[in-house]
């Protein structure tokens, strides 16, 4: 049985972000970056701008996902200007192909929908785009992300 549960304890956050980073970013999360995190989690989980889950199978942690809530410039496809971004959606490999991120993303979106959420986005792997698009996301052609010529990732 998948239950989805909502979580407020930092430190088992901060060990499923650097789960996160190493198996999705390959990468090792330095001290600074997950710091950084940590005080993103503080400060948003507590005035309520981020909203993180735990899946749990059976009595074990199988997945995560969260989402930022945030406000912009009303707009024809945004009516009431509030945003969703789901992110870190993340499902340990010996649970996957089980319909675990499905019931982590419909969760996340029936909360984001609760709090009048018009526009739902996300990043997707080239894994996670069967998931999102049978839930109904489409890939936004018009989108461009800046990226400093310092940065590399």
């Amino acid at each position: 049985m998948i239950e989805i549960k909502g979580i407020v304890d930092i430190d088992r956050l901060m060990e499923w972000r650097a789960e996160v980073i190493r198996d999705v970013f390959s990468a090792e999360a330095d001290t600074n970056l997950l710091e950084t995190n940590r005080r993103y989690y503080i400060r948003h989980i507590a005035d309520g701008t981020h909203i993180a889950i735990i899946a749990d199978c059976d009595g074990t942690d199988c997945g995560c996902g969260g989402i930022c809530l945030t406000e912009e410039l009303p707009s024809p496809d945004n009516p009431s200007g509030r945003c969703a971004y789901l992110m870190n959606i993340y499902v340990r490999r010996a649970f996957r192909k089980h319909g675990i991120a499905h019931r982590i993303v419909t969760y996340l979106i029936d909360e984001a929908k609760k709090r009048g959420c018009d526009k739902i986005y996300l990043e997707s792997t080239a894994d996670g785009k069967s998931v999102y698009k049978e839930l109904g996301f489409r890939d936004m052609p018009d989108m461009m992300k800046y990226y400093d010529t310092e940065y590399q990732y």
